[in-house]
């Protein structure tokens, strides 16, 4: 049986201020489509003429080549971890453009590959296999890029949903390190074979300026900022504190974490440099607003990172990498906000319902009362502020019971005319977005950032 428990009054004579809706979520990729274009008109420009299916087919394996180069190029700017896109942009959206053109790229590899065989196999009126093995061993760099190849083919299979249910997110993530080397090795091949790069000294120039700026993007922001923060900031674990069954709080200080420029609602990767964690770096959010002289991430038990946090030990050294996402208050569009939150998905919420400004009513959903993390706070919080907040426990049978339109709309009324940031379990928020819209809530104005990537 579902159960609320209200603090009232709604938030009332604060200022605000509409902030200005970002334009990058459709700048970018009409952008990146503005490169496909001009990736075709080099095709275009360097071809004079297509004659009999094997030019036809070759053709198509030179432009399918062309794009799947500029597309590596593209998913490895998209995962860079740029401030710029990633606080504006998101990083789960983000992540989102990089599976889908993932799996456009891979597929671009694969039919460039085909087609190239196929097309130059009628030119020299030869078998497919003898073609093959005079591709591979005898033109330029063509076996690093041969081996470029299947290392995407494997990246892709390693990357498809069926494969990665059946692995840990930590061991993904290294094998998925190898389409960097798959990229390294297929380089060479583009410019070495690549009918519109020979003898083409601007195409040229242009591809080696796309690629070593994106190198230099990637090797900053992933590699060498990570190390020199680390050691700037010398994170060490104060202390962990137990906040509801299977959910701790652990405390960090270091130096000049105002450097960090870690704002409500982000989250950063953590790596714990113990025996057993520091091989990894996990995202968590800040649960607290970021001080600086020290941090908080409040963390549930839900795998074998999560569940050895408890384990940490005072002292414990820490390196942090971020901040990172877009789940901010620049999102919000309109005075109201409702924040809806489900079990640990508080965490960034909590952060956003002590700092946003305007009437702000928050929604806490746990199965059980003892699961709800940082109530004592949030009351502090909803008191100091006059803001509104509902906990919402129930059985299992009843879990969802409140998340329909009707059940938002009697604890949130004018729920329309709210902006809602969402965080929780991914059926939770799936079964929440759906309620909304049909509460009337625009798309645009619901707010929700996924860790699943």
């Amino acid at each position: 049986m579902t159960s609320t428990f209200t603090t009232t009054d709604a938030s009332r004579g604060i200022r605000h201020r509409r902030p200005r809706r970002s334009v990058a979520p459709v700048l970018v990729p009409a952008v990146i489509w503005a490169g496909v274009a001009g990736v075709l008109a080099l095709w275009w420009s360097d071809t004079s003429s297509v004659v009999g299916p094997a030019g036809w087919i070759t053709g198509a394996g030179r432009i399918t080549g062309l794009l799947a180069g500029y597309g590596c190029a593209i998913l490895l700017l998209l995962m860079a971890r740029l401030p710029l896109l990633d606080h504006t942009v998101g990083t789960d959206r983000l992540a989102r453009w990089h599976a889908w053109g993932g799996r456009c790229t891979i597929s671009l590899v694969l039919a460039h590959t085909l087609l190239i065989i196929w097309g130059y196999s009628l030119t020299s009126h030869s078998n497919v296999v003898g073609q093959t093995s005079t591709l591979v061993l005898h033109y330029p760099d063509m076996l690093k890029g041969t081996i470029g190849f299947l290392l995407f083919l494997a990246t892709g299979v390693l990357s498809a949903r069926a494969a990665r249910r059946r692995m840990s997110y930590e061991t993904w993530h290294y094998l998925h390190f190898a389409t960097y080397l798959a990229v390294f090795l297929a380089f060479g091949h583009q410019l070495s074979d690549g009918a519109d790069f020979v003898g083409n000294r601007p195409a040229r120039i242009a591809w080696y300026t796309l690629y070593v700026g994106v190198a230099a993007l990637v090797a900053w922001y992933r590699f060498v900022l990570p190390v020199r923060r680390g050691m700037r900031h010398r994170l060490r674990v104060a202390a962990v504190h137990p906040e509801a069954p299977g959910v701790v709080s652990v405390h960090l200080t270091g130096e000049h974490l105002d450097e960090l420029g870690g704002v409500p609602g982000q989250f950063l990767r953590w790596r714990f440099l113990t025996r057993e964690l520091w091989w990894t770096a996990n995202p968590y959010s800040l649960s607290a607003p970021a001080h600086p002289r020290h941090l908080r991430i409040t963390v549930k038990s839900a795998g074998g990172h999560s569940s050895a946090l408890a384990r940490l030990r005072p002292g414990t050294r820490v390196w942090a990498e971020g901040p990172y996402g877009g789940f901010t208050a620049r999102r919000r569009t309109v005075p109201k906000v409702l924040l809806l939150a489900g079990g640990v998905g508080i965490t960034p919420l909590r952060t956003l319902f002590e700092t946003l400004p305007g009437q702000v009513t928050l929604v806490y959903r746990a199965r059980h009362a003892e699961d709800l993390a940082l109530r004592g706070e949030l009351d502090a919080i909803a008191a100091r502020r006059q803001a509104t907040v509902h906990y919402v426990t129930s059985g299992t049978a009843g879990y969802s019971s409140s998340l329909t339109a009707r059940g938002l709309s009697d604890m949130v009324p004018d729920l329309a005319a709210h902006d809602v940031y969402l965080c929780g379990p991914p059926g939770m928020a799936r079964t929440a977005t759906e309620a909304l819209r049909r509460a009337g809530v625009p798309a645009r104005r619901i707010h929700h950032e996924s860790f699943e990537f």
